[in-house]
């Protein structure tokens, strides 16, 4: 228009009288985009603005130094903390992109209050069922994220994706590989539960069943790449995969404004890497904490280290968070935004199964249910400064095999004081076992299970032990029951442990 080109004119005729003519030339033919960044490329002949005085602090030699710096070079200054977020792996960027990614292909979760942890917990309870995905755990999407990020890196070029996983990653990585017509390959060992492996092969996935262990799968895993040009996906530390676990951050912000804390389980530390980058951005006052089971350590080894060292694993309920090693990319991230971790138990870790089904509802796997484990009574976060806050757990994932969870129940009932084990000694004349049947009976006792045993008493010839299992209503139940039987007389030994 007339009024754009006079504008950019009048602009143009503030340069040096030498550049007038030449100014004057360009600005008939610009418009848009053009004509403004000529705009602001032209020098102005206006004075510069004065120096700003002489600083009135000493340097430290004793001489005063004027700051020449101007307020756009400070602007444009990063910070040494800006300079750290930037180097970090994974950035809030990121994960914004990713959720946008996403947002169609997994299953937006809502975070719950829950009435009846709220009240046991002491504070307001909010849970985020992230088991409701279609397989089953938050690992959707890191999968789904990561295979639409080397479908736009690679193109034509992506001949197939590759992972070595026994759980949630590959059912994850083969579902939404089905979906994005993108080949799967996970390379199981042979501990691998039958059911997870039929799962993935449902999903069109191809599966090689190799070694030992996970670790083993992983070493085949790596020579399939080389030989077939397949891209391998770690579960928890590639950058797409921690950037997708990160959008239940910002999920959690959008249904819970007001959070004070996210507890978060933690294996590889992707999870937690991504929740923490995507809450510490939006809300930098909420505070951030993981929880590891007490027989895989991790993180707190690597937290301990400076870096990732590998830590003893022994068998526990969260299998899920077994990780003997973190991702280094996860724990850069991590360690830049969580504020603690805590450990739990495996007495811990079963209650907090048997109290999601009890008052929720809800079957969760042990890694799943360890957020919760944490807060509940007598555990590492039941503490004076959480009591009366607002707290999301994730529930990450409720892949549990059905004889493991019924396991899992027994040992939550036991925790609970609700399921006991005990020897009475009686007499070995008829009616003996009678007599301690019916005191049970009395006390309100439920006999679950009872073992008669001759041969490894050595007392007197006329008695004889019976190991019972008895289920009751609670601690109080329990000394009432024991108190019982040593008062009739019977010599016991209560909670026999093995």
């Amino acid at each position: 228009t007339m009024i754009s080109k006079a504008l950019l004119l009048q602009s143009a005729l503030r340069g040096a009288a030498s550049r007038t003519s030449s100014a004057r030339s360009l600005a008939r033919g610009l418009s848009g985009n053009d004509a403004r960044f000529f705009a602001s490329a032209v020098p102005s002949s206006s004075p510069p603005p004065p120096p700003p005085p002489p600083s009135s602090k000493k340097a430290a030699g004793g001489s005063s130094k004027a700051d020449t710096t101007s307020p756009q070079q400070k602007l444009k200054t990063p910070s040494s903390a800006d300079q750290a977020l930037q180097s970090l792996p994974v950035s809030f960027s990121d994960i914004s992109r990713a959720k946008v990614a996403i947002r169609n292909g997994v299953v937006r979760t809502e975070c719950i209050k829950s009435f009846f942890l709220s009240e046991l917990i002491g504070a307001n309870v909010y849970l985020k069922p992230e088991f409701r995905q279609f397989t089953g755990s938050f690992k959707e999407r890191g999968a789904r994220n990561a295979i639409i990020h080397l479908m736009r890196e690679h193109g034509s070029n992506l001949k197939g994706v590759i992972a070595a996983s026994a759980g949630n990653h590959a059912l994850a990585l083969a579902y939404h590989g089905k979906e994005l017509g993108v080949p799967v390959t996970v390379v199981m060992p042979v501990v691998a539960p039958l059911a997870k492996v039929d799962k993935c092969r449902k999903f069109g996935a191809r599966i090689v069943i190799e070694g030992a262990h996970i670790l083993e799968a992983k070493k085949y895993a790596e020579t399939l790449v080389e030989k077939e040009s397949l891209t391998y996906v770690n579960g928890y530390d590639d950058p797409p995969i921690v950037a997708g676990a990160g959008t239940i951050g910002c999920e959690i912000i959008e249904d819970v404004p007001e959070v004070d804390a996210v507890i978060v389980p933690v294996g590889g530390a992707g999870l937690i890497a991504g929740v923490s980058c995507a809450v510490k951005t939006l809300k930098p006052d909420a505070m951030v904490i993981g929880v590891e089971p007490e027989f895989c350590a991790s993180y707190s080894a690597a937290l301990k280290a400076g870096k990732p060292v590998a830590a003893p694993v022994q068998n526990t309920l969260a299998d899920g968070l077994a990780v003997p090693v973190v991702g280094p990319h996860a724990f850069e991230v991590a360690r830049h935004y969580v504020d603690e971790c805590v450990l739990v138990t495996e007495k811990q870790i079963s209650l907090a199964v048997l109290r999601l089904i009890e008052n929720e509802k809800m079957v969760v796997e042990g890694g799943g249910a360890a957020g919760l484990a944490a807060l509940l009574p007598g555990a590492k976060l039941d503490r004076p400064d959480l009591k009366g806050k607002n707290i999301v757990v994730p529930l990450c994932g409720g892949n549990i095999d059905t004889t493991v969870l019924g396991r899992v129940i027994d040992r939550g009932l036991a925790a609970d004081n609700r399921l006991c084990n005990f020897y009475a000694t009686v007499s070995d004349r008829p009616g003996g076992i009678a007599k301690l049947t019916a005191l049970l009976s009395e006390l309100g006792a439920s006999i679950k299970d009872i073992y008669h045993e001759r041969a490894w008493l050595h007392t007197t010839v006329d008695q004889v032990q019976v190991k019972c299992v008895v289920e009751l209503q609670g601690k109080e139940h329990r000394e009432k029951v024991r108190n019982g039987l040593i008062d009739a007389g019977h010599p016991i030994v209560w909670d026999i442990k093995g």
